[in-house]
């Protein structure tokens, strides 16, 4: 009786809430007439053929003389990362430098007004005047701007010169301290320690937007390092909120490196820093180039973008099997049992921020609603993810174009990506998303803690994704913002190929995709012999997206790439402990070694008292040394740090892939092979449940133990 009365109340406030959402769906953005028109560039680039891997293939010289003087744009057109995209939203008065310059008549891109109202012309590149401000960090290490009415020459705090503009269209941010009398002189600085940081930054994003970034943000993520005497460069092209492009983040950051250098001469050293996006763009830019870093420090990281939507996308897919396939419903309410499937973190009654919505679903398709008794990090974690990133109809829930733009413009990760991954006939970026063979929940039941029919039954029902070009828009209400969408359309149930008689069909990826994300290094395979250390805190029992495991996929690719990993350090610290000030103290140790000329390799310089280590929540040592994360990702008892923070897996680990993530698509065996090669255990298996399988996986099972057929053979 009180989950019924539970169910009614969430029922009705669902109700109301969609009613709300549907008188509020006529009302204008003011961003939705801006975008007016979307306009379309090509251009040869020889360095886009990526033979046999970008790392091999030598960058083109600089064309642009810089650095940028004050008052003027920056290049608007990359040096080597392909075709400027359009349709491209300016966001310059989101980061509070004001209107973008005018650069055509035409009525491409956004709107320019004067003061008056007085229409000026359009901007498609969103054009930025370079200029100078100056802020100061208070006892709090919050950043401030000068007013123009402080007199700088005589400021008593600690001072800093920010340059703000646009280089590739997005906007850089520089900060240098400074003595006070050095303020009108643009390359004057005697208190720069001659350590130089370049801040990126994280997020999901699908291209098309120019990205916010403010000073005092950039400011505050590194304000105890400002207040050391480090210099921070940092650019909205480096936020993967705005791009996962990674060819086109390094050709922003090599420019924006150039464009301090040119000012204020070259550092001591390079240090990237930046969390789950931020932290994989540091692992590609350092493996795909040189030049830009000299260390990572990589926070709450994933080894690449490209790889991680592999299990990701699987989320949706399996929710939308335990809430609306799944032949005994019931059995999956119990979230330990959908751990066993999906492998990340699972746990039965932590409550879910729109868990109200299941049983509006539920009842719009049919079914006995019922609320979540529990909540998963393929929920908490990575909700929205395949409409955003997959679904080339889903575009943003901000009205930033105009409706004609949006009509004609395919908007997904896989679009952004159409010039180095390539697109099809229709003009659809082509996938890397592959499932075929996948046996989800192979180890569970060889473990015996699902039955084989519930096997059969996830196997039968799950299907995958459509073709993009069957896909339709999620029904998502807004009526209190886009920051708080309601959804109609629960799990991509629309998109999302049904069962009958013979199961639901799966989903091929593009090879052609494939070997293009493995050349053009959107891919991590391990190549890389900087200086690391990958720190994050626990946040599992958050069930947070940034998972532990993910900086063991990137330790064992590298192990595979170099034959060791002695130059990647891995820090877990309970959530109450930020390692970060000593990841920095650490790492300036490690490069300073390096910079001073001897020793010269990496490895001697490594500080010995440098290791693998967890914190407890005061910040103290609970274990160190290279058997402290061992466990199940290297066949290994576990070690004490693995014991204190367990790390989980992911659907397709759970499924008997390898635990270094980096298998797009997997060689095919036929049932009969899997038996005689033991892929079912000490299982007893009968005639009719061999014909089961035989029907639910007609073009046969994965052989994890085969390679990528998606990595090309000279990589």
């Amino acid at each position: 009786m009180k989950t019924y009365i539970k169910w009614l109340a969430g029922s009705f406030f669902t109700i109301l809430i969609i009613a709300l959402g549907w008188l509020f769906l006529g009302t204008n953005d003011p961003y939705s007439s801006r975008q007016v028109k979307a306009i379309a560039t090509a251009k040869s680039n020889p360095i886009l053929n990526f033979h046999p891997h970008i790392s091999h293939t030598q960058r083109p010289p600089e064309t642009y003389s810089f650095p940028i003087p004050l008052g003027e744009v920056g290049p608007n057109t990359n040096l080597y990362s392909g075709p400027n995209q359009y349709p491209f939203f300016c966001m310059s008065v989101d980061s509070g430098l004001g209107l973008p310059e005018v650069d055509n008549k035409n009525a491409e891109g956004v709107t320019v007004y004067d003061d008056n109202g007085v229409l000026l012309g359009y901007s498609k590149d969103c054009g930025v005047k370079t200029r100078l401000e100056y802020y100061t960090i208070d006892d709090s290490l919050s950043a401030r701007k000068l007013s123009g009415n402080e007199d700088i020459a005589t400021f008593k705090g600690p001072l800093f010169r920010v340059e703000r503009g646009t280089i590739n269209r997005f906007i850089y941010t520089m900060v240098v301290p400074i003595a006070p009398h050095e303020a009108q002189h643009r390359s004057k600085t005697s208190l720069w320690n001659k350590r130089l940081i370049y801040q990126f930054n994280g997020g999901s994003g699908i291209g098309y937007r120019q990205g916010r970034q403010t000073a005092w943000k950039v400011m505050k993520r590194q304000a105890q390092q400002l207040l050391d005497g480090y210099a921070v460069i940092s650019s909205s092209g480096n936020k993967t909120s705005y791009t996962y492009n990674m060819l086109l983040a390094e050709d922003t950051a090599r420019r924006v490196k150039k464009q301090f250098t040119s000012l204020y001469g070259e550092p001591l050293y390079t240090v990237g820093v930046g969390g789950s996006g931020g932290g994989l763009a540091q692992y590609l830019i350092a493996q795909n180039s040189t030049g830009i870093l000299d260390g990572l420090l990589p926070l709450y990281s994933y080894p690449d973008m490209i790889t991680q939507t592999t299990y990701a996308l699987d989320c949706d897919l399996l929710n939308n099997y335990f809430t609306f396939r799944a032949n005994d419903k019931k059995a999956w309410r119990n979230w330990d049992r959908r751990r066993l499937i999906e492998g990340m973190n699972a746990i039965n009654d932590f409550p879910q921020r729109a868990g109200f919505l299941q049983p509006i679903n539920q009842l719009m398709a049919g079914f006995v609603p019922t609320l979540p008794e529990g909540n998963s990090e393929c929920i908490n974690g990575y909700f929205g993810l395949s409409a955003f990133i997959n679904n080339p109809r889903q575009g943003f829930l901000r009205a930033f174009f105009s409706e004609p733009v949006v009509e004609k413009t395919q908007w997904s990760y896989w679009q952004d990506m159409q010039h180095i991954l390539g697109k099809d006939a229709a003009g659809l970026g082509l996938s890397t998303w592959d499932n075929v063979g996948v046996q989800y929940g192979l180890n569970a039941f060889n473990n015996n803690e699902i039955s084989f029919s519930e096997f059969i039954d996830i196997n039968h029902n799950i299907g995958s994704w459509k073709p993009q070009q069957a896909m339709q828009q999620e029904q998502i209400v807004t009526p209190f913002g886009t920051n708080i969408p309601l959804w109609l359309s629960l799990w991509g149930n629309e998109n999302i190929t049904t069962p009958s008689e013979t199961p639901a069909p799966r989903h091929q990826g593009s090879i052609t995709a494939m070997e293009a994300a493995y050349r053009s290094g959107q891919v991590f395979i391990g190549k890389v012999t900087l200086p690391i250390i990958d720190a994050r805190h626990y946040l599992e029992n958050e069930l947070d997206m940034h998972h532990m495991s993910a900086s063991f996929y990137s330790r064992l690719r590298i192990e595979k790439s170099q034959g060791h990993t002695k130059n990647h350090v891995i820090w877990v610290a309970h959530k109450d402990h930020d390692p970060t000030l000593a990841a920095f103290a650490m790492m300036d140790k490690w490069l300073l070694a390096l910079s001073d000329g001897s020793p010269t390799d990496v490895l001697q310089a490594k500080p010995s008292e440098l290791k693998d280590t967890c914190f407890d929540k005061n910040g103290d040592i609970f274990a160190a040394g290279k058997d402290v994360f061992n466990g199940k990702w290297n066949n290994q008892a576990d070690g004490a740090c693995q014991s204190r923070f367990p790390m989980f897996s992911t659907s397709r680990i759970e499924s008997g892939a390898p635990w270094a993530g980096d298998m797009f698509k997997c060689d095919l065996m036929t049932i009969d092979t899997a038996l005689n090669k033991g892929i079912y255990g000490t299982i007893k298996l009968t005639e009719e449940m061999i014909t089961q399988l035989r029907a639910t996986f007609p073009d046969g099972v994965c052989d994890y133990h085969g390679r990528d057929l998606g990595r090309p053979l000279d990589i």
